[in-house]
């Protein structure tokens, strides 16, 4: 059972002196046998958020990618004959056996094994950029902020929308006051990925329909290593129906399906904006849970306690076919088919989505002066990034004050869904006080020749 990490008031720490929920920048690294101003990066998984990840960082020609890894041969040879001077492999644990030349690393695989190419990284002192969510569980949420905390070294999750401006701005208004104080926030998003009735499925045509763990048993491609993809999670015949992305998203062993997923986007906003750390309680509404698949449609209530000055706060999630009342109430609401709802004092809400935001009742702010901007405009996730590697500024997700915590409380919800019944969190001894049942959730162990240590 992997132990809990730091003590609360190291996990729950974020850092006054940055504005917007960012820390310090750790100080400028020494580059492996680099003399240039060039950081030689690793990439561990080089499709889909890979490659997308790899050209951003590859853009301005001041980067050096030293070596590809990916399970699929496919991808892996594509992106070698872009960068045919980067070494290639399959195994990202015999990338790390060949380290000394990699400055920084960037983790995009499945989010089964994030935990895994990330912490071999952070214990070896290099950065590391990785994809949300920005693990499996809340156990290894854990072990990776308290190795971060540990390797002192920049740090970043890949919620792309934390450096949007629209973003910026909803937290700067906030935390301004624009609405008072926020007792009350509601997020809804219209994807169900997950074990869907036939009529998600309907609505959702961007998945295949499935209920059931298949009992057929499929070659796998030529091009893909299956027991590397299935890597620590528990050995299972190759099916179509787990591989390629995004149909891992829906099963437990993979995946979290809808929540972490994009609960890394969307309860990024509120978490940020109001200054959460760890829910005191969370209680999930949905169907009847299933031992492999998660739900495609759910509701998860989180309450957490004063932080300062603010009042203690209940967030509400919703995905799927489930909507708060006001989306079903008000017709400005309703048109936002995902959203961010803050409720403030006096009835004053700011609606939010990724690109627009409303202050609301629209009347009562004709004549509202906005705050003077006071969060800096970013580069961009990836670029913020490598600019604290070269320059020590901080980074928007860092794992150990932020996207640690943030992929705790997402993944919190799934914990309260699958228990069944209302859990009560201790984030210092990092279990759930009230029921024994949740404690499957909390952490796995891996299969065997994989490990977190």
């Amino acid at each position: 059972m992997p132990r809990p990490a730091l003590s609360r008031r190291q996990f729950l720490a974020t850092s006054a002196a940055v504005v917007g929920a960012t820390t310090l920048g750790a100080p400028t690294i020494g580059r492996a046998g680099n003399a240039s101003s060039r950081i030689n990066l690793a990439f561990i998984g080089v499709g889909g958020r890979g490659g997308a990840n790899l050209k951003e960082m590859a853009r301005t020609a001041e980067e050096n990618i030293v070596a590809l890894c990916d399970v699929n041969g496919n991808n892996l040879d594509a992106m070698g004959q872009r960068y045919p001077q980067a070494r290639k492999y399959r195994d990202f644990r015999k990338l790390y056996e060949e380290a000394k030349d990699i400055d920084a690393v960037v983790v995009s695989t499945c989010e089964h094994t994030h935990a895994y190419a990330t912490l071999p990284a952070l214990q070896l002192g290099k950065p590391v950029y990785c994809e949300k969510p920005l693990t499996l569980n809340v156990a290894e949420a854990r072990i990776i902020a308290q190795a971060a905390a540990k390797a002192k070294v920049p740090t970043q999750m890949g919620t792309q929308l934390h450096a949007s401006a629209n973003y910026h701005r909803v937290v700067e208004l906030i935390q301004s006051g624009a609405i008072g104080k926020v007792g009350e926030a509601h997020v809804w998003v219209g994807r169900a990925w997950g074990r869907q009735s036939k009529e998600e499925s309907d609505a959702n045509k961007d998945i295949v329909f499935v209920t059931e763990r298949p009992t057929e048993v499929q070659e796998p491609p030529a091009y893909l290593d299956w027991d590397l993809w299935i890597g620590p999670a528990p050995m299972r015949p190759y099916h179509e129906v787990y591989f390629p992305g995004p149909k891992w998203y829906r099963w437990w062993d993979f995946g979290n399906g809808t929540m972490s997923d994009l609960g890394s986007h969307w309860n990024d906003l509120p978490f940020w904006a109001l200054k959460l750390d760890a829910p005191k309680t969370v209680e999930a509404i949905g169907p009847e849970p299933h031992p492999e698949i998660a739900p495609a449609s759910m509701t998860a209530i989180y309450e957490y306690g004063a932080r300062g000055d603010l009042p203690a706060c209940k967030l509400t999630w919703y995905q799927g076919t489930h909507k708060p009342p006001l989306w079903k109430e008000n017709a400005t609401v309703r048109g936002f088919d995902s959203g961010v709802l803050f409720i403030g004092e006096g009835g004053k809400m700011l609606l939010a989505d990724y690109n627009r935001h409303i202050l609301m009742p629209e009347a009562d702010f004709q004549d509202f002066k906005r705050p003077d901007p006071f969060i800096a405009d970013s580069p961009g996730q990836q670029l913020e990034w490598l600019a604290a590697i070269r320059n020590g500024t901080p980074t928007g997700s860092p794992f150990d004050t932020y996207a640690g915590l943030l992929t705790e409380a997402n993944h919190l919800g799934n914990v309260a869904y699958r228990a069944g019944q209302k859990i009560e969190w201790d984030s210092q001894n990092m279990r759930v006080t009230n029921t024994r049942a949740a404690d499957p959730y909390i952490s796995r162990e891996p299969r065997e020749g994989w490990k977190l240590a």
